[in-house]
């Protein structure tokens, strides 16, 4: 009896005991580290904005269990094109990467590629083509675990001339970076030309190309802007977009436990192409609202003109369901399924970045300020000094400058922010018998047009002895001088 129950006690602490025996031997153990692998700098937006708070999002609800370390401009070796087969063959645990790097690879989602097919907005096309992922992609990627699927910012025609119509970009050389906006530019008249990223600008100081079609986020690291000078934007829908794909190994997605699984899928998804989508559509409104304030000119056809434009690249779309049909797919039946996703995520709202700290004007807000109910702004014009005996004048209310007019809203915006209007200076004080406080001997001369204001007053002269000041003078205040000073007149010249 007394066997069986010790057996009990034992048994019983033992199973009381093992939960928090294996969370400390969890703990104890080192974190399993997975290679993240892109072909993006480091200082891009997709290394800063995205993959990198994305696996610091991972780690942390992990709870240190997991470590992403994330490799940057194909540090691990091999070409931007290889990049999914190096999450296939277990080279990286994790890649982004874009299918075009491989064209004819990935059909069906080279769709979101043809012209005026997605959205403008990045954050739209990305959560539709995650749901449509999910339905109609999973065979194309089947030899990796995808995380998320997302569309970069729209194609925009870069160029050294504003382009408003399509006879504007007839036989320009013009630089694609997919093989369906080749075509839509073939389409148009223009003539393609395919080249890595990092040559075009060479390429168009050499004039080997006139222009390119590409998204805002290349302009800041290309320095396109100081190339190109006009951008042509479409409203409603792109020319092109760029994919993404963020691919997990297999075989380093199925040797996690399952609690580390089910962190990487709360991370998967809509949540990862929503983070990626918001990631480019911030970064393309800051750097369109930067070329425009810059004094380049951005001309946005409107959609009556781009219906024109869909009309004459309708040939590009008919040609890829050409080849959907000769692999025995419905390629239309997929165009028309993703267009209903479009039009479901197309009323979400536009990403707001990030708040950033407090502007460093607020510490000039604590300095004295003469004239205490005008509020201090970096815009207004400095103060001008003012004489300690004469009172303020009114303070002038301070003119915002003119901000640009939105880029968006018509075919040629303002080119640039209006310089800012300066305040008006303050009107010079004239020399009136307006209430002049201690110096009521002054105002005696009654000199005209006498700007004392501008200059300062001679050095006072001091006068004869002569009668005592008269009583309508207050009082000197205390403490009273023995002897009392004559009286001090401002020698003005008439």
């Amino acid at each position: 009896m007394r066997v069986a129950r010790r057996t009990f006690l034992a048994t019983a602490v033992a199973s009381v005991a093992a939960p928090a025996l294996m969370r400390q031997a969890r703990a104890d153990a080192p974190p399993i580290t997975l290679k993240l692998h892109h072909f993006l700098s480091s200082v891009s937006s997709g290394h800063d904005k995205f993959l990198v708070p994305w696996a610091r999002q991972v780690e942390a609800e992990s709870g240190g269990r997991l470590r992403i370390d994330v490799f940057p401009s194909m540090q691990l070796g091999g070409a931007p094109a290889q990049l999914f087969d190096q999450a296939r063959d277990g080279d990286a645990d994790i890649v982004w990467t874009a299918p075009s790097l491989t064209p004819g690879r990935f059909p069906k989602i080279e769709m979101i590629d043809l012209p005026f097919v997605p959205s403008r907005r990045a954050l739209v096309s990305s959560k539709a083509l995650e749901d449509f992922a999910a339905i109609n992609l999973k065979d194309e990627f089947n030899e990796v675990y995808p995380i998320s699927f997302s569309c970069a910012d729209r194609g925009v025609i870069h160029a050294s001339a504003p382009v408003r119509t399509i006879e504007d970009i007839k036989d320009l050389k013009l630089h694609v970076q997919t093989r369906q906006a080749g075509e839509a530019v073939r389409a148009l008249g223009a003539e393609p030309v395919p080249m890595p990223f990092g040559q075009l600008p060479l390429a168009i100081t050499a004039h080997v190309v006139d222009g390119c079609v590409d998204p805002w986020h290349v302009v800041p690291p290309l320095r396109l802007n100081d190339l190109l000078k006009a951008h042509t934007d479409f409203s409603d829908l792109s020319l092109s977009s760029t994919t993404f794909v963020l691919a997990m190994n297999k075989a380093s997605y199925d040797r996690l436990p399952r609690d580390l699984k089910a962190v990487i899928d709360r991370n998967s998804g809509q949540v990862a192409a929503g983070m990626a989508g918001a990631m480019w559509d911030i970064q393309a409104d800051a750097v369109a609202t930067d070329v425009v304030q810059r004094g380049d000119v951005i001309v946005t056809l409107l959609p009556e003109a781009v219906a024109h434009w869909r009309k004459t690249t309708e040939p590009v779309v008919d040609a890829w369901q050409k080849e959907m049909k000769a692999q025995k797919v419905d390629g239309g039946k997929l165009l028309a399924g993703l267009r209903v996703l479009l039009a479901k995520y197309a009323s979400e709202p536009e990403p707001q970045p990030a708040q950033s700290p407090a502007p460093p004007q607020q510490q000039a807000a604590t300095q004295p300020d003469a004239h205490p109910d005008v509020k201090p702004d970096v815009t207004t014009t400095p103060k001008m000094d003012t004489p300690p005996a004469q009172p303020p004048a009114p303070a002038a209310k301070p003119i915002t400058p003119a901000a640009p007019a939105p880029h968006l809203a018509t075919r040629t915006p303002t080119p640039a922010a209006a310089p800012p209007i300066a305040a008006p200076a303050p009107p010079a004080p004239v020399a009136t018998v307006a209430p002049s406080p201690p110096l009521t001997h002054a105002t005696a001369v009654g000199a005209p047009a006498v700007k004392p204001v501008a200059v300062s007053p001679p050095p006072v002269a001091a006068a004869a002895p002569s009668a005592p000041t008269p009583p309508s003078v207050p009082p000197a205040p205390p403490p009273v001088p023995p002897t009392v000073a004559p009286p001090k007149t401002l020698n003005i010249p008439l």
